[in-house]
């Protein structure tokens, strides 16, 4: 029929780089400005004021079709077309309108946004770097501690056989006292979440073993050359001399299958054995603190005597056995995690 195309109502807004254009039209199928409806045709035709690209981008809602072009060169047109005066059919879109200077504002926010989002993960990134860094080398100088204890015990015992029991603590208890103290920082690791672990197994361990060895062993001059002292620090050693590396290893997502095995085994036999070692080292210095009333509790005058360490002592040895207990519970649970994730992978 000869019916005229209609032309449909269009809304226009601009940033610097694009023309937004939105057509009135209902149920419309598109192609390029087209549009029907029923036996309706419509069409509309803009000369705008300055080239723009020739692809176009549009997509239909149920009431309007949006069509999104770009400006040849980027820039602020003060108006859409051509002729000055302004098609009939033509009206700024005020939901996308923005003046000049505000469309301005809008870049600069989009690019702070982008450049704070960027160094916001720069900074993660960085954190994330140092935190891996300090831990590499936090676990580094432990692993070198150990280590030494280790080797040089070995060695010295090859040596003079039976004798190196009796002067372990004079030649290895400073490293010894460095790398225990040190250890406390794995507990702080725990607490603040650099490492994922359970802070209070870690804190027994660090307790306990710094009791043993500044209580018992450092302050009792009589204790420094029991064979004990030997058995103590070499089971103690033993284990660490595979956790360290692992742990290393471990800061570079990396792992070597026999470490791996090791780390999580090798405390089976050795953290009991060291644990009876530290009970036997106890109860053979319970005497001693009789004896010398180091670390006694006064009591008040009246009652005329004092508390023994001894007593303290007693209570100790139970909590070492319950520490022991609780530490073997999260060790065996860790294993049995580990390696039952690494089957299911494997399969």
């Amino acid at each position: 029929d000869g019916r005229m195309p209609l032309t449909p109502l269009v809304s226009w807004a601009q940033r610097h780089e694009e023309i937004y254009l939105r057509v009135e039209l209902t149920d419309a199928q598109v192609t390029q400005g087209h549009g029907a409806k029923g036996q309706n045709e419509y069409e509309f035709s803009l000369e705008f004021l300055l080239p723009v690209k020739s692809e176009v981008s549009h997509r239909s809602t149920q009431r309007h079709v949006n069509i999104t072009l770009q400006k040849e060169q980027r820039g602020w047109w003060e108006r859409l077309t051509r002729q000055e005066r302004k098609p009939v059919f033509l009206a700024p879109d005020f939901d996308r309108w923005l003046d000049e200077s505000d469309a301005e504002m809008e870049i600069r926010e989009k690019e702070e946004k982008k450049n704070k989002l960027k160094s916001q993960r720069h900074e993660e990134k960085g954190f994330v770097s140092l935190t891996t860094g300090m831990l590499f080398v936090y676990n580094l100088v432990q692993f070198l501690g150990f280590s030494w204890i280790f080797v040089n015990m070995t060695v010295r015992l090859f040596i003079f056989g039976r004798d190196s029991l009796y002067d372990t603590f004079h030649t290895i208890s400073e490293v010894m006292f460095f790398c225990q103290i040190l250890a406390a920082v794995e507990v702080l690791n725990a607490a603040f979440g650099v490492v994922r672990t359970g802070v209070i197994p870690t804190l027994i361990q660090v307790v306990g073993r710094n009791f043993i060895l500044f209580i018992i062993f450092g302050s009792v001059e009589e204790m420094h050359n029991q064979p004990v002292v030997f058995f103590v620090f070499y089971l103690w050693s033993a284990i660490e001399i595979f956790r360290y590396p692992f742990y290393m290893l471990g800061c570079f997502n990396t792992e070597w299958k026999t470490l791996t095995w090791l780390r999580y085994t090798i405390w089976i036999p050795l953290y009991p054995l060291g644990v009876v070692a530290e009970a036997v080292a106890v109860i053979q210095s319970i005497p001693i603190f009789d004896e010398t009333k180091l670390f006694s509790i006064p009591l008040p005058k009246a009652v005329g005597a004092s508390i023994s360490f001894s007593y303290v002592l007693h209570v100790y040895l139970v909590l070492m056995f319950l520490g022991l207990f609780i530490n073997f519970r999260h060790l065996h649970k860790q294993r049995k995690r580990r390696f039952r994730t690494k089957k299911r992978k494997a399969n």
